[in-house]
C-alpha cells in the first residue's frame, strides 16, 4: 500500500465505497465513524490526508478540522459536505479544509481530489525555482515554507500554492477559473472557494487585509500579485 487516508463518515456504507475505491487506486486506509474516533486515529497514527465528513455524532467535523489544524497546519483536509451545508462549507474552508466533495459524490472523483491535493502538498521537484521573495515575504518553495519578517506563516497545502502561483504570476490578471485550473486542479467548480482561500491568504500576508497591497482584487475579473507594494 502507499500513502495513508483517514476516512471519518459515520455511514458505514459510504465509508466501505470510498475505502475500496481508495484502496484500488493504491491507498492504505483506515476508518472512523465518529469526531473523537477521528482525533484518536490522528493521534496514533498521522495519516497523508484526512477525508472529513461534516456531520458526526458527537464532536462535528468542523471542530474536529479546527482542532487538528492547531495541531498540524500542513495536513491536507477534503470536507465531505451535503448539498444544503454552503454556510458550513465555506466556514470549513476559513478553518482551515483544502478541499470538498458535495455529496452525493461520484467515488472516482474524491479518488481524483485525493490523489491531487496529496500531489500539490507533495515537494516540488529540485528543478523546480526554489526560493520567491516579496520584501520581507518570503517563500522557500522546495520546503514548503513561507515566512514574513522572519516569522513561518501557518498556510495550508492550498494556501501555500496559491501564494506560490499569485507570485510567479506578477502584474497578470488572473481569473477565478483559472486560479481552479491552476491550483486546485479543477476544470469546474464553486469558485467561491477561490474568495475564501484569496480572503485567507490576505488575513496572513497583509499588514491590512482591508487595503491590501501585494494581492489586488480586479473586480469582476479576478486578482493579480504586484511585488514591491508593501
Amino acid at each position: 500500500m502507499g500513502q495513508s487516508v483517514l476516512v471519518v463518515d459515520d455511514d458505514p456504507t459510504v465509508s466501505d465505497v470510498v475505502r475500496r475505491y481508495l484502496e484500488r487506486a493504491g491507498f492504505a486506509v483506515r476508518l472512523a465513524g465518529d469526531g473523537q474516533g477521528a482525533l484518536d486515529a490522528y493521534a496514533a497514527q498521522r495519516p497523508d490526508l484526512l477525508v472529513l465528513d461534516l456531520m458526526l455524532p458527537g464532536i462535528d467535523g468542523l471542530e474536529v478540522c479546527r482542532r487538528l489544524r492547531q495541531q498540524d497546519r500542513d495536513l491536507p483536509i477534503i470536507m465531505l459536505t451535503a448539498l444544503g451545508e454552503e454556510s458550513d462549507r465555506v466556514l470549513g474552508l476559513e478553518i482551515g479544509a483544502d478541499d470538498y466533495v458535495t455529496k452525493p459524490f461520484s467515488p472516482r472523483e474524491l479518488v481524483l481530489r485525493v490523489q491531487s491535493v496529496l500531489r500539490r502538498a507533495a515537494p516540488v521537484s529540485p528543478a523546480a525555482p526554489a526560493e520567491l521573495a516579496d520584501g520581507e515575504l518570503r517563500i522557500d518553495v522546495a520546503r514548503r515554507i513561507a515566512t514574513l519578517r522572519g516569522a513561518e506563516l501557518a498556510l495550508t497545502v492550498r494556501e501555500f500554492d496559491l501564494l506560490v502561483f499569485l507570485m510567479r504570476n506578477p502584474g497578470r490578471v488572473l481569473r477565478r477559473a483559472e486560479l481552479l485550473e491552476q491550483v486546485w486542479g479543477w476544470t469546474f467548480g464553486d469558485q467561491s472557494t477561490v474568495t475564501v482561500h484569496m480572503r485567507r491568504l490576505r488575513e496572513k500576508v497583509e499588514d491590512d487585509p482591508a487595503e491590501p497591497r501585494r494581492i489586488l482584487t480586479v473586480w469582476g475579473v479576478g486578482y493579480r500579485y504586484e511585488y514591491g507594494n508593501a
